[in-house]
């Protein structure tokens, strides 16, 4: 990991029917102003990529929610990284995390603990959403960010019988302050080690 230059956030998700996919489009807008992005699909992941998360400053973790967890091509990766653990080569990385699922709750929080919970092992410092819940009041409503109400990562939801098109404008704004926020800190985090380096 380079201590010159723009921070490298690496978005490492699984979309089954496309809707997850919007929402990893959206965290890597987010994070694009303040960082370089390398978006990774981890059913198809490469050698190359591997390597692409390996220099990563912060990995973000995304996956649909399928029975109460992340799905079946997730833990195939999350089980493919353990080569990683061994050597602790994610260490001090930071990480966060994304999902979406059919149901307004649908056991995200699940998910998003199965992510940080991963993060952990590998030695690397968690990311919250950073907001509060919207659509928490009578006054508040479903175009809220956060409208889900989720702080451990972000939460979206998607009708199971429409397209990707259907992924609600909220989930996608919450995503996108996801990867602002995870490059903003990727940022701090590079500028604290090239101070202590100096």
């Amino acid at each position: 990991m380079s201590l010159s230059g723009r921070p490298t956030i690496a978005i490492a998700f699984h979309s089954g029917y496309g809707h997850t996919a919007v929402i990893a489009e959206a965290v890597a807008r987010g994070a694009a102003e303040a960082a370089e992005v390398v978006s990774v699909s981890v059913d198809t992941i490469t050698d190359e990529q591997w390597a692409q998360l390996d220099a990563a400053d912060a990995i973000v973790f995304g996956a649909p929610t399928y029975m109460g967890t992340a799905s079946a091509a997730f833990h195939a990766f999350a089980q493919a990284s353990t080569k990683r653990w061994y050597s602790q080569a994610w260490a001090d990385k930071l990480a966060a995390g994304f999902t979406n699922s059919g149901a307004k709750n649908g056991d995200k929080s699940s998910t998003l603990s199965y992510f940080a919970t991963m993060a952990a092992q590998h030695g690397m410092h968690w990311i919250a959403l950073g907001l509060q819940p919207g659509w928490a009041s009578t006054t508040g409503s479903e175009d809220d960010i956060n409208r889900l109400g989720f702080f451990l990562g972000a939460g979206a939801q998607s009708p199971t019988d429409a397209g990707p098109e259907a992924v609600h404008k909220s989930d996608i704004a919450t995503a996108e302050h996801l990867g602002a926020r995870v490059a903003r800190q990727a940022a701090i985090f590079r500028a604290g080690r090239t101070t202590l380096a100096a």
